[in-house]
């Protein structure tokens, strides 16, 4: 079920996002008077093709990695005399930039929609409550302590610990202060607590921002009695069964099941005695722990207990009425637009590690996960798809609309077109470029599997 899910997931995400890009140049150069020759989603042969009243030839083609759009163009070919004018290389230096500019533009538009419907719908989130500060950690240093609320990140207001997270990683790889404003415990009273960054989780693999600085979120506590078992883990290897209370690690008595979670995971690829209660006696039971996860391996004991209820108190609902969720709107595209254009320089610099960029099997499980968890995750999805797809087409790198707009406004500043030679170079540089990322992207989305 989980690959049906993957597979119609990135079909609807690519086909969404691609159509509407490539809607944006259309819609664009036909009021600018040109003449659209094809109208593709997708590359390759043919499924579906049909014609409307301008002649323009709308495709959807076997390959849905992409699509174009094909404009009438001199330099492409021979064009009639009564159409000279509809050719795009005809058109003024504005309208070729409004044109280029038209496919990005529908991406961020796209994005703002999908979150103005998101914060209308609403969501319910957890309050970003600290349940505990490691001791000697950066958190601890700074004065955090357990039952504080996390109420601003660097001044920006946090609802949740979605949003903590999301305004910590704009700090990766930074050096200076992080500004957490909190809400003591049983009071309505604010204070500051700065936490010092050095080159904070530069070069990490797997960044888990809130963890590295020494914070655990506040969680119901959950009894260590064992209910799934992963069927290839090592927890069934060993013979553990679903029932089994843990009650010690190496012994060292367990109280909740977070216990256990930190135990292991300090502890890949060792073997471990564990102490459980099973039918109202004590078993020791010796388990080898495997590791996995990317750089800095977690021990794995392939077992989980039972959920519970989160108490009301500690849930927030959260929803904008349909003008206040224009604003939001905007407001998440823009972060999120600034964010990844802010993690690509950051890779450029190495303060962020390149395995952090992914390629096509990463974004088809991701499709796949947040269709199978329901509309709202899937849309959530998608505009953040739709504006890393917005930002990475702006980018001035030649056969990207980045770079074209780039030979556009050096032509509208010099007065002139950049010669034919210059632009062949960029070009050339432009496909080194895109192919050499998509190969690194798609070797880590490889070594992620």
């Amino acid at each position: 079920m989980s690959a049906l899910y993957m597979i119609i997931g990135t079909l609807v995400a690519l086909g969404v996002l691609v159509t509407f890009h490539e809607f944006g140049h259309f819609w664009v150069a036909r009021r600018c008077g040109v003449k659209v020759l094809r109208f593709s989603v997708g590359f390759g042969t043919p499924l579906l093709r049909w014609h409307d009243r301008q002649g323009t030839e709308f495709v959807v083609a076997a390959i849905p990695l992409g699509g174009y759009v094909k404009m009438l163009d001199e330099r492409e070919g021979d064009v009639p005399a009564d159409q000279v004018e509809q050719s795009f290389n005809r058109k003024s230096v504005r309208q070729r930039i409004a044109i280029v500019a038209a496919g990005p533009a529908a991406n961020f538009l796209l994005a703002l929609v999908f979150f103005w419907l998101l914060a209308m719908l609403g969501t319910q989130q957890l309050k970003p409550v600290v349940g505990s500060v490691e001791p000697g950690s950066i958190a601890a240093t700074a004065g955090l302590m357990a039952g504080e609320e996390i109420v601003a990140v660097d001044g920006e207001s946090t609802a949740g610990w979605a949003a903590v997270n999301l305004q910590m990683v704009r700090r990766l790889g930074e050096t200076g202060a992080l500004q957490l404003t909190v809400r003591e415990p049983g009071s309505s009273n604010e204070a500051t607590r700065s936490l010092a960054l050095n080159q904070w989780l530069q070069g990490s693999d797997e960044p888990d921002p809130i963890r590295s600085l020494g914070i655990r979120p506040w969680r119901p506590a959950l009894a260590p009695i064992l209910a799934e078992l992963d069927p290839n883990g090592p927890a069934q290897a060993a013979g553990l069964r679903t029932g089994d209370r843990l009650l010690a690690l190496d012994g060292q008595p367990l109280g909740d099941w977070q216990q256990v979670v930190d135990l292991v995971r300090e502890r890949p690829d060792s073997r471990i005695v564990l102490r459980v209660e099973r039918d109202n006696a004590p078993l020791d039971v010796p388990v080898n722990l495997v590791s996995k996860g990317e750089g800095k391996a977690a021990g794995y004991l392939g077992a989980g207990v039972k959920p519970v209820e989160w108490p009301p108190q500690m849930l927030r609902e959260v929803s904008y009425g349909p003008l206040d969720a224009v604003v939001e709107g905007a407001r998440r595209t823009w972060t999120m637009s600034v964010l990844t254009l802010d993690s690509l320089k950051k890779m450029l610099f190495g303060e962020l590690s390149v395995k952090n960029l992914s390629g096509p099997i990463t974004i088809a499980k991701v499709a796949g996960a947040s269709a199978q968890s329901g509309f709202g995750d899937f849309l959530n999805f998608l505009a953040y798809l739709s504006i890393s797809l917005g930002v990475l087409n702006l980018l001035p790198i030649p056969v990207l609309d980045g770079g074209h707009l780039l030979f556009y406004l050096i032509e509208w500043v010099r007065g002139r077109p950049v010669s034919d030679r210059v632009q062949g170079w960029g070009i050339q540089i432009g496909i080194s470029l895109v192919v050499g990322v998509m190969l690194l992207a798609l070797i880590n989305d490889l070594g992620r599997l």
